[in-house]
Order: structure tokens, then C-alpha cells, then sequence
């Protein structure tokens, strides 16, 4: 099996590359973080339309170029590099991802959107009683003639104090946890009777705890599929997040090289120390295993349902535990300075501390491999 990228791929990962290389040295971003919008949005619109990388995943019919997952976990690598706060994630992986699986008349419109750069889409799925179950919610979208009232509270929407979008999971029927009448519905953000409380994630984005009292939303705003989708668009997401892992473990291996090397003990760099000289080693074969199963859950999520869940779940948790083992070495090594806010090699820490349990921690993977390896 050719494992290799084509031309085009190749030519997607050096366009980005080269541009975050002028855009995300680590002083800009953290004058981005301390702005008022918590990033630059001329990032985003230049990464749409002077980049012209958002079509990368879309369709042609949608104005894409053909690509899909691997395109993704392309970009996703190198945001991770740089610990990108641009909302690729939440708006081109979740948002065109499920708006590419539903299909139909609000896909034919949005997908443009996004390609273009003027949408910006933030998941709200997360409540806070619920924890990794998709089917455990308590907002309700009950019918209303030909439209929808959505009431109910979600937790930590990554992006949406920027979003002209939300995509919402909210339930039409059933009992709290049945899969049955669990749906998606893709609303306007401004919408009324929608507020927001925003605040900073640890990781350096933008969240918001989002309420909705009695919002009217029309019918068409319903993407079909249910539950079903809901879990393919999140298995989706979690390659992606592996992808970004890909990114981050790299970036903190080989800062954690340069900096043996520059940093003496005894006369001589402590690179030179044959237990660092070990420890960088090991470091480098669990970020190799976090590009690798990154690749392998991706090339599987055309699979059927449960050999899907079953890659991703995988994939998921031994990301999480290569990319902890990564991270904390590169912060023993670095000592006390490499926690603070002052060196780039925290701020990674903190992006890969938070990705471990991003959709799904590593037990919870583990248990969910189980299931479907080993069913009752």
C-alpha cells in the first residue's frame, strides 16, 4: 500500500506551512490570545480566500477540490505545529462534515460559505450532566407547525464567540439517553433567544457556555440522519484531533531537542547525557506512533459503522497516552521554567493536555474498542 501524499497534498501541506511559518511564531500568537476577539480574524479570511485551503475537503460540485478526511488531517498537522487557534476543527471538519453527510438544500448553501470564509461554525453537543455519551441530552427541540422551539444549555462550544453558525444536537422524542430522536439542526448564531457567557480555554480558544430559551428555528434547519450522523461527524472529529496531536508532539520533541542542546550541565550540553539521550529517543517513537495512528484511523473512516468506531477508538487512545508521554517528558526536561507562560513548550503542553480528553478520554476509547472487539 502507497502511503505516500500526491501532489496536491503535498502542495496543500507546504501552502500552509509556509504561511503559518510568517503568521504563528509564537509571540504573535500570544498577542493574539491577548486581544479582545482572542485571535486575528484576518487569519481565517486569509486562509479561505488568499490561501484558498478551505476547499480542500468539499466537493467539486460545492466549489472544493475533491478531497476529504486525509485533506483534513493534513491541515490539522500543521495547525497542530503551531498550535493554531483558527476554527478548522469546529467550522471545515464538524460543521462541513456533517453539511457534506446530510446533504441537501442547506449544504448547497453553506458549504459556499465556508469555503469562502464568511461562515464559522461552532458544535454545541456538550452538556454539563453529560460526559462521553452523544445520545445523553436535555435540550429539546419540540415541533412547532412547520419549525422547531430549542430550549436547553450547552457546555464549553469551542468557537463560538466567533461563530455565524451552531450546530446543536438537541432531542425531538425519547427518553434522556435513547438514540432514537436525537437530531442536528444548523442555526444561525444570532438567532433570538439565544445568549452566550465567553470565555478562554486553557488551551488558548475561544468557548462559550450557550443557552436557548424558546428559539424559533425553521424546519429546514434539521440535517438529516440522527444519531447515526452525529457519531460519524465526531469519529471524524477525533481523527482530526489526532491529526493536530500528530503536530503538537513533533513540535515539543524537537524543542525539547534543541533545548538539550543548548542547555548545559557539568561543562557540556545536557544532550550529551546518555539518560536524555534515551529519553529524547523514546520520545521520538511514541510521536511517530501518534502519526501513524493518526493516518491509520483516518484511512478508516469510510469503513462500515462498527470497524469505523472501532479504528477511531484505537487510534484515539494511543495518541492519548503517546502524547501525554511526550508532553510530560518535554516538561521534566524543560523543569520549572517549561510551565509557565513564558516558553512555547507549555502552551503545547496545554493544547495536548486538553486533547486527551477531547471527544473522549483514553478510557473511555478503551472501553468502547472493547465493545465493539468483544461484544457480549
Amino acid at each position: 500500500m502507497d502511503l505516500s501524499y500526491n501532489e496536491t497534498q503535498g502542495m496543500l501541506r507546504e501552502t500552509l506551512a509556509r504561511f503559518l511559518a510568517d503568521t504563528y511564531d509564537f509571540e504573535s500568537r500570544k498577542k493574539m490570545l491577548a486581544s479582545p476577539e482572542g485571535r486575528d480574524p484576518g487569519i481565517w479570511k486569509a486562509i479561505a480566500t488568499e490561501l484558498g485551503l478551505t476547499c480542500a475537503p468539499f466537493a467539486e460540485e460545492h466549489g472544493g477540490m475533491g478531497g476529504g478526511a486525509i485533506e483534513n488531517m493534513i491541515m490539522m498537522e500543521e495547525f497542530g505545529k503551531v498550535i493554531a487557534i483558527e476554527p478548522w476543527l469546529q467550522t471545515v471538519v464538524i460543521g462541513g462534515g456533517a453539511l457534506k453527510h446530510a446533504g441537501g438544500a442547506l449544504a448547497e448553501a453553506t458549504i459556499p460559505a465556508i469555503i469562502s470564509g464568511d461562515a464559522i461554525i461552532a458544535f454545541a453537543y456538550a452538556e454539563p450532566q453529560g460526559r462521553y455519551n452523544l445520545a445523553d441530552i436535555g435540550t429539546t427541540a419540540k415541533a412547532d407547525g412547520a419549525g422547531y422551539v430549542l430550549n436547553g444549555h450547552k457546555g464549553v462550544v469551542y468557537a463560538a464567540p466567533w461563530a455565524t453558525h451552531l450546530l446543536v444536537t438537541a432531542r425531538t422524542g425519547g427518553g434522556r439517553r435513547d438514540r432514537a430522536g436525537v437530531e442536528l439542526f444548523l442555526i444561525e448564531a444570532n438567532r433570538p433567544g439565544i445568549t452566550r457567557r465567553d470565555y478562554p480555554t486553557v488551551d488558548g480558544f475561544m468557548a462559550s457556555e450557550v443557552y436557548f430559551e424558546n428559539v424559533a428555528i425553521p424546519g429546514e434547519a434539521l440535517l438529516t440522519g440522527g444519531i447515526d450522523l452525529i457519531e460519524r461527524v465526531v469519529d471524524e472529529a477525533t481523527m482530526a484531533v489526532c491529526a493536530e496531536a500528530s503536530g503538537i508532539a513533533r513540535s515539543m520533541l524537537n524543542q525539547t531537542v534543541e533545548y538539550t542542546k543548548q542547555r548545559k550541565q557539568f561543562g557540556q550540553p545536557i544532550a550529551k547525557f546518555q539518560v536524555l539521550a534515551h529519553r529524547m529517543s523514546d520520545m521520538f517513537v511514541e510521536a511517530e506512533q501518534v502519526s501513524s495512528m493518526a493516518l491509520m484511523g483516518t484511512l478508516k473512516l469510510d469503513e462500515d459503522a462498527a470497524a469505523r468506531k472501532a479504528a477511531v477508538s484505537m487510534a484515539k487512545a494511543k495518541v492519548g497516552r503517546s502524547l501525554k508521554f511526550v508532553g510530560q517528558n518535554a516538561i521534566q526536561t524543560h523543569g520549572g521554567i517549561g510551565i509557565t507562560m513564558e516558553l512555547a513548550i507549555g502552551h503545547y503542553f496545554k493544547r495536548g493536555t486538553m486533547i486527551e480528553g477531547q471527544f473522549g478520554s483514553i478510557d473511555h476509547h478503551l472501553d468502547r474498542f472493547e465493545a465493539l472487539a468483544y461484544p457480549a
